[in-house]
């Protein structure tokens, strides 16, 4: 039994020490000419490196562990033979260099002693790989040190005061005469004009609202009466900024007035002067309203009404009665009065400095690797 044993640890190591040959090559080279060879080594092998200069002797053969770990270097090599360890798995370089100006050959042997059963048929062929490469940069940035703060007195314009209130623009009973008692000329007109808006570094005036009213005759003069004094029992208070049921009406703050249904009614439309004339020449016109009753009122808060010069246009269908219109319009104006304010203007400023900073740049490079890289 232990003859076996002895037997089997004796073959054991005629095998872990048997040499391999990598390879036998001869390297031919130009005048001032290097060349490379390449193997991949495992982690255990011996490798042995038998050189034989055939004429003249090379300049220098160095091998170097990739990419750059020396491991053996000779010069004016004629005849040598190295021997080295191999630490890590890795891929060794064979490096032959002519510094003449004539050729040399030289006959190479690189041959392996795996250091076990299990890499004895290590494929010492070598391939290429793509892998990732981190290189550091080093670049000037603007790095954030601190903050500066800073008050600052400063002075900006504010309200003072703010209000809103009617103005009675018109109030005028016009007459519009009958066919019969007034040779045919039945249409007449009240013109009026809307207050300017006015803005200045002080104050500002403008219109935010209007309404009309157009009544026939004593009916209506009794129905407007009736209208205030609903109006001043029922919405006017400390704050009420409007003093006529039109104002009201212009204010937003009453929407239904009460209107006569007998007596005398009155075709009306509410236009520019161009339509004006038309109207009143009995041709088709555009008006911004129109209507026909013996009482009616509207109001108007588009911005493109709330400045210029309007016309109320009148006809009478009467044939005998000429009619009196009373005509009324009433503005809300917002008064704004501005004073100057002091106040502290805190600003935060964030303070930089050059300074250098290391900076990752990823590259994608090929590299050697043994034939069994995954």
């Amino acid at each position: 039994m232990k003859k076996l044993l002895a037997l089997c640890l004796f073959m054991g190591s005629l095998c872990y020490g048997q040499k391999i040959t990598v390879a036998e090559l001869q390297i031919k080279l130009e005048g001032n000419k290097t060349e490379e060879v390449m193997y991949g080594f495992a982690a255990g092998d011996r490798v042995i490196l038998t050189l034989k200069a055939e004429g003249a002797s090379l300049a220098e053969v160095s091998v170097l562990q990739y990419p750059d770990v020396l491991k053996y270097k000779g010069q004016n090599i004629k005849e040598e033979k190295k021997e080295f360890t191999v630490i890590d798995k890795s891929v060794y370089v064979f490096r032959f260099n002519n510094t003449t100006r004539g050729k040399r050959t030289c006959n190479v042997t690189i041959t392996r002693i795996p250091a076990g059963s299990d890499t004895r048929n290590f494929n010492t062929a070598v391939k290429w790989a793509t892998v990732q490469d981190t290189v550091w940069t080093s670049v000037d940035k603007d790095v954030l040190t601190g903050y500066d703060s800073l008050r600052v007195q400063k002075t900006r314009r504010v309200i003072a005061s703010e209000n809103r209130y009617e103005e009675m623009i018109l109030d005028k009973s016009q007459r519009v005469g009958a066919k019969a008692t007034n040779l045919g000329d039945t249409r007449s007109f009240v013109a009026f004009t809307l207050p300017e808006n006015t803005v200045t570094k002080d104050e500002t005036k403008k219109v935010v609202a209007w309404a009309y009213w157009v009544g026939v005759g004593e009916e209506s003069n009794e129905f407007w009466k009736q209208n205030r004094k609903m109006i001043v029992g029922a919405v006017q208070t400390a704050t009420t900024y409007f003093t006529s049921p039109l104002g009201g009406v212009a204010a937003g703050a009453v929407t239904n007035l009460v209107l006569p249904v007998n007596g005398e009614d009155v075709e009306y439309a509410l236009t520019n002067e161009a339509n004006k004339k038309l109207f009143m020449e009995g041709k088709e016109c555009k008006p911004y309203d129109n209507g026909k009753g013996i009482a009616a009122y509207k109001r108007f808060i588009d911005a493109k009404m709330l400045q210029g010069t309007y016309y109320m246009a009148l006809a009478n269908d009467n044939l005998v009665q000429p009619i009196d219109v009373n005509v009324k319009v009433s503005a809300i104006i917002e008064h704004i009065k501005y004073k100057d304010e002091k106040y502290t203007d805190y600003t935060v400023t964030p303070r930089y400095e050059k300074k250098s900073v290391k900076q990752p740049q990823i590259t994608s490079v090929k590299i050697p690797v043994t034939f069994d890289h995954k």
